[in-house]
């Protein structure tokens, strides 16, 4: 009887055909050992229970997708295929998905990241930048349509009208968040665009915050040389934003009102501030009279009448003096502060429209060049009683000599 002689290609062929077409995708749960990520970043890795292991791999397009990190010790359940490499003589486990068991995946990549950054030296107090007491303007990193927007519009009208407010607006959840944002904060860092930075949204679930929990947003605000301030949800929501950002506050209201101070509770305080003074010199001088009118009584001195009267007249000379220096500061006082609010309304842009300024903008943000426009563009021009909106049909460059 002739034999039938299989060469090794063959042979592994065959067992590939029958493993792969006889098993259907199946999940399948085991701890991770031996786990590597590849230069081309595909992850390489064992999967084991207490008799038996089987490799794994995940290749890059999917990997790319996973949230959290693999790592040596972590229990797992994957789906996937059981395939056989033929160079190797081997099989091994094709990885679809891959979830941890127990703790949900964004817990778990949360808290990868946020080891991670610890080590990094990020949430040291050391990087916390101060906020300014006076910001002439503000950078307002949100949603544009959220209810996060109006109530910080409506605390900084309150608190601080004569504040510039800027607004990039950006996505604050799904896949194009991260990226916006950590782009707006680079941006206003370019450019120089406020003084201090919050970037925040309303509450969510952990998924609706998670653009705040990307290391593209922490390792921006990390660089930013302007202040920022983390306004994400609620009080009981935290984020790595708020733990990178140089001042946390538990809601965007509470954000704007850290930002600025109380212009009636900045001028109250001037007012405390001369009651005490005038209190305490009130109260020196009295103790100086007391001493006076002990010395008077003394036979020793009784005497002496005239030159207590001059004493008195030197004292009394002192207090109109004190009282008038006290008048004279407060008043010089207030008149700082009236000249601060009215120069700071004057640069305010309403203001500049009053006196036939315009502003321009494409797409909702403002042209500050005309290399920005091409003809066609539809351009909106702000004019302090109204907008009008407008066809490029021509432009010019101005030449600087």
């Amino acid at each position: 009887m002739e034999k039938n002689i299989y060469s090794v290609s063959e042979l592994t062929h065959t067992i590939k055909n029958l493993l792969e077409t006889s098993l259907p995708t199946l999940w399948l749960e085991g701890e991770v050992s031996n786990y590597k990520r590849h230069y081309s970043q595909h992850l390489y890795f064992s999967l084991k229970d207490e008799s038996a292991q089987l490799s794994a791999v995940m290749w890059r397009s999917r990997a790319q997708k996973l949230p959290f990190q693999l790592e040596d010790g972590m229990r797992i359940r994957v789906l996937g295929n059981v395939k056989v490499y033929p160079p190797a003589g081997r099989y091994q486990f094709d990885v679809l998905e891959a979830e941890p068991v127990g703790t949900g995946s964004l817990q778990i990549a949360f808290e990868q990241l946020k080891r991670k950054l610890y080590a990094l030296g990020w949430f040291d107090e050391a990087h916390k930048k101060a906020l300014p007491d006076f910001p002439r303007r503000i950078v307002l990193i949100t949603s544009p349509t959220g209810a996060a927007i109006r109530d910080m519009l409506n605390v900084l009208k309150r608190r601080a009208p004569y504040v510039d407010v800027v607004i990039l607006p950006v996505a604050v959840q799904g896949e194009r968040a991260p990226g916006e944002i950590a782009r707006a904060i680079n941006l206003c860092n370019r450019h120089k665009l406020g003084d201090v930075i919050i970037v925040g949204r309303g509450g969510g679930s952990l998924e609706d915050l998670w653009a705040f929990n990307e290391e593209k947003v922490a390792e921006a605000i990390f660089h930013s040389h302007i202040p920022v301030v983390s306004a994400v949800g609620h009080e009981i929501d935290y984020t790595i934003a708020d733990l990178v950002a140089d001042m946390r506050a538990p809601t965007p209201s509470a954000a704007a009102e850290l930002a600025v101070v109380d212009k009636d509770a900045l001028i109250g305080k001037l007012g405390d501030y001369e009651t005490r003074l005038r209190q305490a010199v009130d109260n020196g001088l009295a103790v100086r009279r007391r001493q006076i009118e002990h010395l008077e009584k003394s036979h020793a001195l009784r005497r002496w009448d005239d030159q207590l009267f001059q004493h008195h007249q030197y004292l009394d000379g002192i207090q109109s003096r004190l009282e008038n220096a006290i008048s004279v500061k407060m008043q010089e006082t207030r008149t700082r502060l009236e000249k601060l609010e009215l120069s700071l309304r004057a640069t305010h842009p309403k203001t500049l429209m009053a006196r036939g300024y315009s502003l321009t903008l494409k797409n909702g943000k403002i042209i500050s060049s005309v290399s920005n426009l091409s003809e066609g563009d539809i351009i909106t021009t702000e004019l302090s009683d109204g907008s009008v909106e407008s066809t490029v049909t021509r432009y010019s460059e101005k030449r600087i000599m």
